[in-house]
């Protein structure tokens, strides 16, 4: 669909019209839990009616059909066929349901990064409360490049295996949370499979955000939220696990009416879901009936994709729009703060940040526990070690209150940054206004410091 396009909506102010933004609220923070537009809205109302009227027909003799369009969406945007690919709750669920289905031995190894998501990391380390599995840490500090990042992780792999254990798995982001960037994921994929590691791809601002053709890309396991950056309802996640490794995967969280026992285990009740397909697989039918929950937003990616298609003008220009919105909201923010986005440290001029190749951007607050950086320079607060989590949360809160808006600050490396997150019915002049916000609220938090009010 092309940009002349008479039904397309323009991006920025009228695009948020079409959205469920509040008139009192200003959406900058859509990375954390995304929303959706009034059109999806309406689609996930009409589903929740049609199963409030019929309950029981609907659950267990609609929902696999309902569930079956969806598949075939998302899985037609990730390029994969739709037997490879079913819903879950969220990407921390996804990969742990992964990680819980994973036969591991006493001389395993789980790698995770640095900067590896906070639930992702807490859910591995309860895994190993009750397996006999070892954790190895890719260690580094942001800004870094992919190669040193790929690198340092070939270290950690080495390593391990100088210790005679065996790295079973790798968890790797598509897009760091916080801070945010792009990660290394299509060549850490690759380096995975030449290691003979499986690789579990924590993608979840990775759908609906950047191209995705996970057929090229050929994951072992990738799990990718649909309601951050898609556009549908909260919460949605396609889990895709490929063919070669759906034995594997006998379980859900919780355990399904499709739980897949062992060919030596005991025999369990037929699932009450009854579905039309003969050729569907017993994966597939594992996670069409998980617990009794609203899954009435895993049948809005279709409405999703069509809003994207017919209003917003199609995926490409999509991400377009929100690779140099972020791009230029960085810039507008650091120049204002007098700081620096988050890249590699040794860009060329000229030469594209490949940390920057995405819909999210981070920048610098002049917010410091090194004392040798902020000596003798009134621009940067100095805070004493162990005080950034309560100085961000100051500052996500004052900023709530006092501008309608919501801006993620995180601590990293030593200095406070905060994370950019560019959207459809956002545009430059959004990001000016947060700039004289950022600016605003770090002169009160130095004023209050300096009085002495800030109890921090």
């Amino acid at each position: 669909m092309g940009a002349s396009d008479t039904s397309l909506v323009p991006y920025g102010a009228a695009m948020r019209e079409q959205f469920l933004c509040g008139p009192n609220f200003l959406n900058l923070n859509h990375g954390s839990f995304g929303t959706y537009p009034l059109a999806v809205r309406d689609v996930l109302r009409q589903y929740q009616e049609k199963v409030e009227e019929r309950p029981d027909p609907f659950i267990r003799y609609m929902t696999p059909k309902e569930l079956d369009r969806s598949r075939e969406a998302v899985a037609k945007l990730l390029n994969v066929a739709r037997n490879e690919c079913v819903f879950v709750k969220n990407a921390t669920t996804g990969v742990a349901t992964v990680l819980q289905n994973l036969p591991f031995k006493s001389n395993d190894v789980i790698i995770h990064f640095e900067t590896v998501y906070g639930a992702v990391e807490k859910g591995i380390a309860s895994l190993v409360e009750s397996r006999t599995v070892h954790i190895r840490k890719v260690k580094y500090e942001m800004p870094i490049s992919h190669e040193e990042l790929v690198e340092r992780f070939l270290e950690v792999v080495k390593s391990a295996r100088a210790e005679r254990l065996n790295v079973k798995v790798a968890i790797f982001d598509v897009i760091t949370s916080l801070p945010a960037v792009r990660f290394p994921f299509e060549r850490l994929t690759q380096v995975c499979r030449e290691e003979g590691v499986l690789s579990l791809i924590d993608g979840a601002h990775g759908v609906g955000q950047i191209p995705l053709d996970l057929a090229q890309l050929q994951p072992d396991f990738f799990a990718s939220n649909c309601h951050k950056w898609l556009f549908v309802p909260r919460g949605c996640c396609v889990l895709y696990i490929p063919k070669r490794n759906q034995q594997l995967i006998r379980t859900t969280l919780p355990t399904s009416w499709g739980y897949i026992p062992p060919p030596d285990g005991p025999k369990t009740m037929p699932s009450i879901m009854q579905s039309d397909d003969p050729n569907k697989t017993a994966f597939e039918s594992l996670f069409e009936f998980v617990a009794t929950s609203d899954d009435t937003p895993y049948f809005c990616v279709p409405a999703a994709m069509e809003f994207r298609e017919k209003l917003c003008g199609g995926e490409e220009r999509i991400y377009a729009y929100l690779e140099t919105l972020a791009r230029e909201a960085a810039d507008i923010v650091a120049v204002a703060l007098g700081t620096e986005v988050m890249q590699e440290p040794d860009l060329k001029p000229g030469e594209e940040s490949q940390l920057r190749r995405c819909g999210m951007s981070t920048v610098r607050l002049p917010i410091t526990t090194r004392e040798g950086f902020a000596r003798g320079n009134e621009s940067i607060v100095l805070l004493s070690p162990g005080e950034g989590g309560a100085v961000v949360d100051w500052f996500q809160r004052r900023i709530t209150e006092r501008y309608g808006t919501f801006l993620p600050l995180v601590e990293h490396g030593g200095w406070l940054w905060v994370r950019l997150c560019a959207q459809v019915y956002l545009d430059r002049k959004d990001f000016e206004w947060a700039a004289v916000v950022l600016k605003e609220v770090r002169a009160q938090f130095a004023a209050e410091r300096a009085r002495g009010k800030s109890r921090l």
